[in-house]
């Protein structure tokens, strides 16, 4: 029989009883984490050997879990759609193979303590058939199907008594029209599966344009139609939640989008009523509490001021997501590490942010194939800037990196946001901005 660990007595302060007991009681939940780890959750291990995850989905996501294991000692592995995917470089375990192939995924799955995913693409049979063959896996499928279908997200936000927009699962071209005609045009018709970035979204301006979207009705059926928002900004609130129940959330951040992309994230969000940005805080750990979530998840919000709570739900991501990268840099845990740690129950790590505003850039495919040929001009540009790149081929629109970069204070907002976009194009575009100096954005 494995024995428990056990550590030496705890230190105590004389003059702090308060303290002791505060220690104690961390320290107590602590040994109970890390028997409750090398029993339940790491059953094959010893005390000398460290945990194996699997990720699901060779991206960029996990190409950035691949750090943060290293750090921790963690072994990383990968089942990757390609030799050629963003995560291979990154691991040294990364087997090709099709997440949609359920021999395949039980292949992948042999020697690892905990299953977890890059996307929320696995077909949801699959995620059964895995947790009936053993295998751990982090979110659930419960869970996860939130993610994977909105029409289930809608209901499950609605059940829960949280800020929903109006919505309803239309089967043709007529349920449609008498949406728009109930709640007023336009509204926005989606795929209740498999959009991510703009994709399987389109606005219906009215019942005359909505004899279009028949070819969508005979791809998929039933649809997603929903009221459009009208909304001041997107918000994106990110959380995370181990099996255990322990939960942690990030500061609400004000994201911005371009056609559909994740172009820019300000962290934390500028100017947002406090009570506003508490009860978006709340709405996030709540969803990951009741459904269950495990892992990172983000509540993707829009922000309606003097509307109902202030916010509505947009989307649901259970994984590490783009409105997050920039905790890689300005938060004291990371949204991949603190994945890592909440998928193998490890108690989570702090969320603080390290300084008093972050701003994260993304970008993308432009006419510039050699990136690295641009990194010196980037780097001398602003060197306070943090570059991150995935690895990835150039492909015009195609995301292939983010630039991070912290703020001093909250009043240099739109300088730290026009010299991390500068070092993006830099990048993006192989020269210099156009009539622009460093000096000229300080």
């Amino acid at each position: 029989m494995r024995r428990p660990i056990q550590g030496p007595a705890p230190l105590r302060n004389r003059n702090n009883p308060w303290l002791n007991q505060r220690k104690n009681n961390i320290y107590l939940v602590t040994l109970q984490r890390l028997n409750q780890c090398s029993g339940r959750w790491f059953g094959r291990l010893n005390l000398v050997t460290f945990p194996v995850i699997g990720v699901v989905g060779g991206g960029q996501l996990a190409r950035m879990m691949a750090p943060p294991a290293t750090a921790l000692g963690f072994e990383l592995r990968v089942l990757a759609e390609g030799e050629d995917v963003s995560a291979v470089p990154a691991v040294a375990n990364a087997p090709v193979g099709d997440y949609k192939d359920l021999d395949a995924l039980l292949e992948f799955s042999k020697g690892v303590d905990v299953l977890t995913f890059d996307h929320e693409h696995v077909p949801t049979e699959h995620l059964r058939a895995l947790i009936d063959a053993g295998v751990n896996v982090q979110p659930g499928p419960d869970a996860l199907v939130n993610a994977q279908d909105k029409l289930v997200m809608r209901a499950a936000i609605d059940r829960l008594g949280l800020p929903n927009p109006e919505w309803a699962a239309v089967d043709s071209v007529e349920e449609l029209v008498a949406f728009g005609d109930k709640i007023g045009w336009p509204v926005v018709l989606k795929t209740p599966r498999g959009g991510y970035d703009g994709k399987g979204v389109r606005i219906v301006d009215s019942a005359d344009d909505a004899a279009g979207t028949a070819d969508w009705f005979h791809a998929m059926s039933p649809l997603l139609a929903e009221a459009k928002v009208d909304f001041s900004r997107e918000l994106s609130a990110l959380v995370a939640r181990t099996p255990s129940g322990e939960s942690r959330a990030w500061p609400v951040v004000h994201t911005i989008q371009v056609d559909g992309v994740c172009d820019e994230v300000i962290a934390p969000a500028q100017n947002i009523p406090l009570e506003v940005a508490a009860a978006a805080e709340g709405a996030a750990l709540r969803i990951a509490n009741e459904l269950g979530v495990t892992g990172v998840m983000a509540a993707e919000l829009f922000e309606t001021p003097g509307v109902g709570a202030g916010f509505l739900i947009n989307e649901l991501a259970m994984r590490p997501h783009n409105t997050g990268h920039w905790t890689q840099d300005g938060s004291i845990t990371s949204q991949f590490e603190q994945h890592l740690r909440a998928v193998l129950d490890l108690p989570l790590g702090a969320t603080d942010a390290v300084a008093p505003v972050f701003v994260m850039k993304n970008f993308l495919g432009g006419d510039n194939q050699n990136l690295f040929e641009a990194f010196p001009m980037a780097l001398a540009y602003e060197p306070a800037a943090k570059v991150h790149c995935y690895g990835k081929s150039v492909r015009p629109g195609r995301k292939i990196g983010h630039v991070n970069l912290a703020g001093t204070s909250t009043s240099e907002v739109d300088s730290v946001r026009q010299r991390a976009t500068a070092v993006a194009n830099i990048i993006r575009d192989g020269r210099m901005p156009a009539q622009t100096t460093p000096e000229e954005t300080e």
